[in-house]
């Protein structure tokens, strides 16, 4: 693999060894741990060439501070960790002269091509340069040269411009995200450093920003999946909290503040959810639900509840699940929205199905039908966009696979890929992983690796760590029938996938 060519400029003191970074490693090779920092950039759409070289110089503190894709992947690896915690000095202290402010927001997707936009030559000894992405002499890196779809997006990369690269989807999510959410974060600064800065009377302006942001979190989500946006849209929460505390003169504008900042912790605890971060998610729903009561807000509260009840069940814990829901449609009962009820009704089936209480699973899933038919209102919150038939039915399927009524659980989920909206392609991923596990469950080996197939082919689209969780499971339970037609080639596409570190 090609290393830098970069020189160190001259410091001062010797350099002090990164003691944080090495016990990170662990017990792996330089080499080893370079290769799982290539496949974890691969993951969130960021290209670094890290090699044994690189981690080597981190470790001896010859890089004092990552460029913001080495940071943006470091992150990825080790979440609810920063820079300092893994033995970094911060950005501020080791940047040169020509280096943009510390409060701006840093580039939404950069390769490692270049050198990063405003880091000078003065800067050459905490950021590195490399030339190529992918070694293929190296056994740990999964790259494949062969490969027409890696090898189609690894031309994409080279042949856009910078500016394509930020306003376009072909460098991965992460991408999107920054571009998407960037009108928000250009506003109030973006980052941490910004989010300690002193802020004024917030107006509608700003608002609907916020606003705005939690809207195309949720678009990325539903087109994309959580991974690659968890950690994109953290920096907003963070700045939709400053301005609770900066306050605003009108009642009116103070409700919205509100109500959005907590659909904003709602939405980025759902990214920490799907992408398996659950105590991350745990934290930002506690915080929402929070936010609705100090405002007196039923609806936010009844979202919040929603999502804890969705939460506990995916993490185990049917009984909280059961009554996070009921708490859920407690509040939700003056708000006159039958379909928030519907959507109540299931996340409390879900609970009930953990417990193995197949009659209360019922009785839910039947009150849940019944409020769906009577169909939308102008009482529907906003955030339900994503509740229509389709969803119905994959919730419905979760039920049955949970009850271990498979055959049930696979119709279910085979009509809500059926009729979801191909707008919404994670969504159809998910409800195909369903499908097949549940076929794979149910005995149908040959079906299972077909509807497994189909959704490899979405995963170029989709970054869903819980997708490909379902995934993973499905494959266990079709290791026995590797030899069943069209088994071999899904365990064999799928062991292909990248590994997360």
């Amino acid at each position: 693999m090609a290393s830098s060519t970069m020189t160190s400029s001259p410091s001062p003191r010797p350099p002090r060894p990164n003691l944080a970074f090495r016990r990170l490693r662990g017990q792996r090779s330089p080499g080893e741990f370079a290769a799982a920092v290539r496949r974890a950039a691969r993951e969130i759409g960021e290209r670094v060439s890290c090699d044994a070289r690189y981690v080597g110089r981190v470790e001896a503190g010859e890089i004092r501070c990552p460029n913001y894709a080495y940071e943006r992947v470091f992150l990825h690896m080790f979440p609810g960790r920063t820079l300092t915690d893994l033995g970094f000095s911060p950005r501020s202290s080791v940047r040169g002269r020509g280096a943009r402010e510390a409060d701006e927001e840093p580039p939404a997707h950069t390769t490692s091509l270049t050198r990063t936009t405003g880091e000078t030559e003065g800067a050459c000894e905490t950021y590195e340069t490399t030339q190529n992405p992918h070694d293929p002499h190296d056994p740990h890196d999964l790259y494949n040269p062969h490969d027409p779809h890696q090898h189609q997006h690894h031309e994409q990369n080279h042949e856009e411009s910078d500016v394509q690269r930020r306003a376009f989807m072909t460098g991965g999510t992460a991408t999107m995200a920054a571009a998407t959410l960037g009108p928000f974060a250009g506003t109030f600064g973006g980052t941490a450093e910004a989010a300690d800065r002193r802020v004024h009377r917030v107006g509608t302006t700003e608002v609907g920003a916020l606003e705005e942001a939690v809207r195309s979190i949720r678009l990325l989500d539903d087109r994309h999946g959580a991974d690659g946006l968890y950690r994109r849209a953290a920096a907003p929460l963070r700045t939709a909290y400053e301005l609770l505390d900066a306050g605003t003169t009108r009642q009116r504008t103070a409700d919205r503040l509100y109500a959005g900042a907590g659909e904003l912790a709602i939405s980025v605890g759902w990214l920490a959810h799907d992408s398996g971060r659950f105590d991350d998610a745990r934290s930002h729903y506690a915080e929402a639900l929070a936010t609705a009561r100090m405002s007196g807000d039923p609806g936010l509260e009844a979202h919040a509840f929603c999502n804890t009840a969705f939460l506990a069940r995916d993490a185990g814990r049917p009984r909280e699940a059961v009554r996070a829901a009921q708490a859920a449609q407690r509040a939700a009962r003056p708000l006159g929205s039958s379909r928030l009820l519907s959507l109540l009704a299931l996340r409390e089936a879900g609970g009930w199905a953990g417990l193995a209480d197949r009659a209360e699973c019922e009785r839910a899933l039947v009150r849940a039908q019944a409020l769906f038919e009577r169909g939308p209102s102008q009482s529907d919150p906003e955030w339900m966009t994503f509740y229509g038939e389709a969803e119905l039915e994959g919730l419905e399927a979760q039920c049955w696979s949970t009850l271990g009524d498979w055959p049930r659980a696979a119709r279910h989920a085979r009509r809500a890929a059926h009729l979801q909206d191909p707008h919404f392609t994670r969504n159809i991923a998910l409800y195909t992983a369903e499908l097949a596990d549940d076929l794979a469950r149910g005995g149908r080996p040959d079906e299972a690796a077909v509807a497994g197939l189909r959704v490899l082919d979405l995963l170029g689209e989709v970054q869903s760590s819980r997708i490909q969780t379902m995934l993973a499971a499905t494959a266990r339970v079709l290791l026995p029938h590797r030899r069943a037609s069209g088994v071999r080639a899904f365990l064999e596409r799928h062991a292909g996938l990248p590994r997360t570190a």
